[in-house]
């Protein structure tokens, strides 16, 4: 009977414990959904594995979230009871990482997320360089021996290396 510890009290180790699951998991798909990976077929299928990846870092995020709000609510309402003559106690630093770790979570897991929409969309256009229109002076002005070579108006890539 000196073992029996509360019932918030095992439903917070509970979720924190499904939490951090959930976090390893939501790493490992994370990894292999990321288009620099070798590992998980086409980037349809790359962006399918890390948005599985999000939502089950958005569920870590919620179930710490929820264990930390458990925790201090419970600590809160002891703390202002009048009538509880027990040790009470305050919110401490650890509740306060757990709160940040877990809004990183959600936030990281809701990019993961929208990163389908971005792979999904129609590939980006490029813009051909026609080069920069510019004035001479006469101090930059270079007489040739052949006059009729103009400077080249079109640059690649390859032009900068």
């Amino acid at each position: 009977s000196r073992l029996v510890i509360a019932g918030y009290i095992q439903a917070c180790r509970g979720l924190m414990i499904s939490a951090v699951c959930l976090g390893f998991f939501g790493a490992v798909f994370g990894l292999v959904g990321m288009k620099c990976t070798k590992v998980g077929g086409s980037d349809q299928t790359k962006a399918k594995i890390a948005c599985l990846a999000g939502l089950i870092f958005i569920l870590s995020g919620l179930c710490s979230m929820t264990s930390c709000s458990l925790y201090a609510n419970k600590i809160t309402s002891e703390f202002f009871d009048p009538t509880f003559v027990a040790q009470k106690y305050e919110l401490g630093a650890a509740l306060f990482i757990g709160w940040a770790g877990a809004s990183l979570c959600i936030i990281g897991g809701s990019i993961f997320c929208f990163s389908i929409a971005e792979s999904s969309s129609a590939p980006r256009m490029g813009y051909a360089y026609n080069g920069a229109t510019s004035m001479m002076s006469s101090r930059t002005k270079v007489h040739t021996t052949v006059p009729d070579k103009a400077p080249p108006k079109h640059f690649d890539k390859n032009a900068y290396v």
